[in-house]
């Protein structure tokens, strides 16, 4: 390959190999010994930490590390507080409201993911016009001043208000760090996303654990204060050592489509967050409320359509890997949601384990996740496709859901163990490729919108599989036992318990079977993964 010098064209060019790529867009390194021995090579472009001619020195890979190092925290710290408060709802409701706290909870568990959501397209188009560091930082900030807020809370109602303002920022920490890490990541180099997935997986598996510690031993409001010192020092070492390359992208920001699209994530989460338990499916309430949230569909898509600059471009859809990582992305989300939630209510309806220690069976699923998760990003560095992952990934959490589903009230708790073993390994191949895969796809002024469209849809699968997964309970619980509500499972005696018992399991593995089902559609539908060609070279000083 001849390199051609700045100045008059020379004879030859530069080759674009076809590759899972780098999501930077850096294009193929010029060959030195194919160049004209007097041609003067240009300088190449910055990287995301490293200056041109010092890429290579120990203290930029230092720094890189410890931006790494802030990143993988900051995921920590969102994933955590996404699932920390469900352990601590109990003494929560005693101190601040002991009469009506009750009734309140459906809405401080789901304040923090409604706002999470809600604002997760208009985090990913400030990350393209304003650049990831300055988003990052503020989200961060958001999240601090709401995690103090909260830990100073004199009633329910100021808890989940500023439960909804540490929501905020929250979404934010796990959907702009992703971005942050793409930024971070070496020429030729992966995995940057791999390892934040399995981060924040393990991190899920293992929240509502430490909340039940700090709040048994410290008092609930440690749930939120403990976030202070380690958020501050994020702050100022991402404030100091985060540095990020940064090319504007063209145009503004879509103010009306981010709002369409948070009354859209807002209407179908509460949809799926009331629908069957606060009020029946077919109740005018839930009626509405769905026709409200399809209504605001058909807007939202219409104004990203015809918007200039629309805040979740419909030609991403045009990109086979992004269509395909989006909808491989929702699959998962349910399937996270069919085997979390209910293997969590199986342990404690049908064998009677307590909350507390019922989280501790979660500890095995996330050491399977985060043992594969670093052998997969090994392995990624070694040349392996994200397509083997994903679809070996969604082919064993398949037969772990499948082997879950075949449990009764008597299975052994020890086969419990060994198969969300199973489930962690295999969703340890799919969290986190699937951002690589994106972002590798994306256009490269597109990154931060394409990344947070991953955390979007992963959370909007998450919310359908809770409904999917709730009515096919329902109807399988109350087909063998009409009339007795899900809840009074646990008060029953006798004859009756143990019949209501195995009503309820068969509902529960029909659940585990559906959701072993939407894995090997994820499964077929990651085979259809290509190779992508890598994003187009950023230009040069020059302008090439």
């Amino acid at each position: 390959m001849v390199v051609r010098p700045p100045g008059p064209p020379g004879p030859g060019g530069t080759r674009t190999s076809v590759t899972w790529g780098d999501s930077m867009g850096i294009g193929p390194s010029p060959t030195p010994s194919a160049a004209p021995a007097a041609a003067p090579v240009r300088p190449r472009p910055r990287t995301a930490i490293a200056a041109a001619g010092s890429a290579g020195s120990s203290a930029d890979a230092g720094r890189r590390g410890l931006a790494k190092l802030i990143c993988l925290v900051t995921i920590i710290l969102a994933v955590l507080d996404m699932n920390i408060v469900s352990a601590a709802t109990v003494p929560i409701v005693r101190d601040l409201d002991p009469v009506h706290g009750v009734d309140r909870l459906p809405w401080l568990v789901s304040a923090f993911a409604l706002a999470a959501t809600a604002l997760l397209p208009l985090y990913g188009r400030l990350c393209d016009l304003y650049g990831a560091k300055r988003v990052f930082l503020a989200a961060l900030a958001t999240f601090l001043v709401g995690s103090a807020l909260c830990g100073a809370a004199g009633s329910m109602e100021q808890l989940i208000a500023f439960r909804a303002l540490q929501g905020a920022g929250g979404g934010g920490l796990m959907s702009v760090t992703m971005v942050v890490m793409a930024q971070l990541r070496e020429p030729g180099g992966g995995g940057g996303g791999s390892i934040g997935g399995i981060v924040g997986g393990a991190g899920m598996a293992v929240g509502p654990l430490i909340g039940a510690l700090l709040a048994d031993h410290l008092g609930w409001r440690w749930i939120f204060y403990v976030n202070l010192p380690v958020g501050l020092l994020v702050l100022a070492g991402a404030a100091l050592f985060l540095e990020l390359p940064h090319r504007p992208a063209r145009g503004g920001l879509d103010l009306l489509g981010a709002a369409l699209a948070a009354a859209f994530a807002t209407g179908l989460l509460l949809v799926t967050e009331w629908g069957g338990k606060e009020y029946a499916w077919t109740s005018p309430p839930i009626l509405a409320l769905a026709a409200g949230t399809l209504a605001v569909l058909g807007l939202f898509l219409h104004r990203q359509a015809t918007a200039a600059e629309p805040v979740l471009p419909l030609s991403l859809f045009r990109i086979p890997a992004l269509r395909i990582g989006f909808a491989v992305q929702g699959l998962v989300g349910m399937g996270l949601t069919g085997s979390v939630v209910y293997v969590m209510l199986y342990l404690q309806v049908a064998r009677g384990v307590a909350a507390t220690s019922a989280s501790l069976f979660l500890i095995p699923m996330a050491t399977g996740m985060t043992v594969v998760g670093l052998l997969v990003n090994r392995l990624s560095r070694r040349g392996w496709s994200p397509r083997t992952f994903l679809s070996a990934g969604a082919g064993c959490s398949a037969l772990a859901l499948l082997l879950l589903g075949l449990s009764g009230p008597d299975t052994g708790l020890w086969i419990v163990r060994a198969e969300l073993v199973l489930l962690g390994v295999g969703f340890g191949q799919l969290i986190g490729q699937l951002v690589g895969v994106v972002q590798r796809a994306a256009p490269t002024h597109r990154l931060g919108v394409a990344t947070t469209g991953v955390r979007f849809f992963q959370t909007l699968g998450g919310a359908l599989g809770a409904a999917l997964f709730g009515t096919v309970l329902a109807r399988v619980f109350g087909g063998s036992e009409p009339g007795v509500p899900l809840g009074a499972v646990a008060t029953l005696g006798g004859a009756a318990r143990e019949h209501a018992v195995r009503a309820f399991v068969q509902g529960a593995d029909a659940v585990f079977l559906s959701a072993g089902g939407l894995m090997v559609l994820a499964m077929l539908l990651a085979l259809r993964l290509r190779p992508v060609r890598a994003a187009k070279p950023v230009p040069g000083p020059s302008g090439a």
